[in-house]
């Protein structure tokens, strides 16, 4: 069974260079919290997910979910694991005091989730998606269903869903047919049929909360005639204990690629009881909420895998013996070899870009919901826009990347399940497709992100990046290759941004959005990389750590950075070579 630890030194440094998470903890909503408390919380939360959690990981891959007497069925060792979660408080982190939360930034959520979905990303997935419902819950569901349901999702005695997807409305949530109709008491009678709920049923907990979109009578067409309602698994008594069962089934579970332990369920309701969030035809605002959410969480799956793949590629390079390096008479293992240590040092410096490009989404997220100047919240807010497409499907790809380059690694063995390295794989593959498939988190960079404040917002983070120009050069020799390699790449995506904006054709600039969100994200990464080499630099001589940190910048600057100047002439191509061949002489 592949090993995980925690890469806590690396969280806690890009927590302070890259979130500045003591500015965060600085806001008056997080004045509870301090570093030594952060401190303690990631060493322990280390511990818990270690030891605890990630040994599920492979008998969750090989035992799944079961659908039996029309109930989901998880595998036997989740549900001590699930109860010592609960106990420990670590889904509570960022839930709100009033219900029992710990009211802790979501940055420090996020740094427990990526310890939590690298240790199993299928179980992980429950509380994921339960969190974004509390968020959703949180700014926009009544006072009432605050009380009922908020506390028992934030302990996770309760989870949460996300009900979206019909078999006729997957990216197009706006064809969904699903029907609400009003009760006299002022509940809804939810019908019809939906597929892909991740963790749609389970043994786990004794209810299950559903958020589902459906649509009034006389609605109107698309996405504004939707409107978003809980439904529970178990209606509630008066004094808010399960009782009678709700009119849900579950249907079926799918067979998947990945995320075996994860049931992926089709739910069928049948004038089931639910309660309206907020007003009707405004659930797609509603949902965004979670939605938002759920895509810097799916962004951190690929992270995770990542950071999974990296360190089991990473002992079964420095354990296999294989042929000679250069220079050595007698065997040597492969981390010897040039092209195995590109591959490693390929998934190290983009797990570290990604945990970076990340981290910054998401203290984002805390200064635009906890800033008390309105001016800064605008910002942030605008930064969370412009960085969450990025970070959902940059993140992904390059998960799904580094989880192939592992098996590559294990040669052989990584082709063998007992390996392990396929199982990453697997798991990874999901996340460029679900929560916004990743061509349409490029078309909303491109037609909705780009051209915000009239294209300031791009223009400022651009120049941001620019500003690290003389820093750079203050370096010396040790940065010279980040500081060239950053600039030229920062000169090719700013001529791509300005293409994309001048063009009138949104043909055209939706055939270029997939490789511009690739090397906007690519020069993310090597900006995020290079202000971790400035401020590891003052102690590289005497700290290899450090020192460690400075080369993987320098090594992704040099070998990565230079694919943005290849995806250029992708941006511009306009789309007339994509549908020069008629459609019968595809396939």
């Amino acid at each position: 069974m592949p090993n995980y630890t925690p890469p806590v030194r690396d969280i806690t440094f890009t927590l302070d260079t890259i979130a500045d998470v003591e500015s965060i903890v600085a806001l008056p909503d997080f004045e509870h919290v301090d570093l030594d408390t952060i401190d303690g919380m990631l060493s322990e939360a280390a511990r818990f997910f270690s030891e605890v959690f990630a040994p599920t990981n492979e008998v969750g891959d090989e035992k799944g979910a079961a659908l039996e007497n029309g109930g989901v069925v998880t595998p036997d060792e989740f549900k001590p694991v699930w109860q010592k979660l609960v106990d420990a408080g670590w889904t509570a982190v960022t839930g709100s005091p009033e219900y029992g939360g710990h009211g802790f930034p979501r940055t420090l959520g996020l740094a427990v989730s990526e310890m939590m979905t690298s240790a199993n990303l299928a179980f992980s997935l429950n509380p994921m998606l339960t969190g974004s419902g509390i968020a959703l819950l949180t700014r926009h569901g009544s006072d009432e269903l605050r009380d009922q349901y908020l506390a028992k999702l934030i302990s996770s005695e309760w989870t949460g869903t996300m009900v979206l997807t019909e078999s006729e409305a997957g990216s197009d949530v706006g064809a969904l047919r699903a029907k609400a109709v009003l009760n006299p008491d002022g509940s809804y009678s939810i019908s019809g049929t939906k597929i892909f709920v991740t963790w749609g049923d389970h043994d786990l907990t004794d209810n299950i909360i559903h958020l589902v979109l459906a649509r009034t009578p006389d609605a109107p067409a698309g996405t504004r005639g939707i409107s978003l309602f809980v439904v529970p698994k178990f209606l509630l008594t008066e004094d808010g204990a399960p009782s009678k069962r709700n009119s849900v089934e579950t249907v079926s579970i799918e067979h998947k690629l990945g995320i075996h332990a994860s049931p992926t369920c089709v739910l069928a309701f049948d004038d089931a009881t639910g309660y309206i969030v907020g007003e009707e035809n405004k659930g797609m605002r509603y949902m965004f909420t979670m939605m938002n959410q759920a895509r810097l969480e799916v962004g951190l799956e690929g992270l995770s895998v990542a950071e999974r793949a990296y360190q089991h590629a990473a002992e079964y390079a420095k354990d296999r013996v294989q042929g000679r390096a250069a220079g050595s008479d007698e065997l040597s293992p492969i981390i010897d070899h040039p092209d195995v240590r590109r591959m490693l040092m390929t998934m190290k410096a983009s797990t570290e870009a990604m945990r970076a490009l990340l981290y910054d989404a998401v203290a984002a997220e805390d200064r635009h919901l906890s800033a008390q100047d309105e001016l800064e919240r605008i910002a942030a807010g605008d930064r969370l826009a412009l960085l969450t497409p990025i970070a959902k499907a940059w993140c992904t790809d390059r998960g799904v990347e580094i989880a192939s380059i592992g098996v590559q690694v294990l040669g052989g063995m990584g082709f063998v399940e007992e390996a392990g390295a396929a199982q990453f794989y697997r798991d990874a593959r999901i996340t460029p497709i679900y929560e916004g498939t990743n061509g349409i988190q490029a078309l909303d960079l491109v037609m909705r992100k780009l051209p915000m404040g009239d294209g300031a917002v791009i223009t400022a983070y651009l120049s941001e990046i620019e500003s690290l120009d003389g820093p750079l050069a203050d370096g010396g020799d040790a940065l010279a290759g980040v500081r060239e390699h950053l600039g030229a790449a920062l000169r090719t995506v700013r001529d791509a941004t300005s293409w994309l904006a001048a063009s009138n054709d949104p043909q055209a600039r939706m055939a270029g959005a997939t490789p511009y969100l690739e090397m906007l994200g690519t020069l993310a990464g090597g900006y995020y990389l290079a202000r971790q080499a400035l401020a590891a630099q003052s102690e590289a001589d005497s700290d290899s750590w450090m020192a460690a940190k400075v080369a993987t910048a320098h090594f992704y600057a040099v070998n990565l950075l230079p694919k943005v100047h290849g995806l250029a002439p992708s941006v511009t191509a306009g789309s007339e070579h994509l549908f020069a061949i008629e459609d019968t002489n595809l396939g």
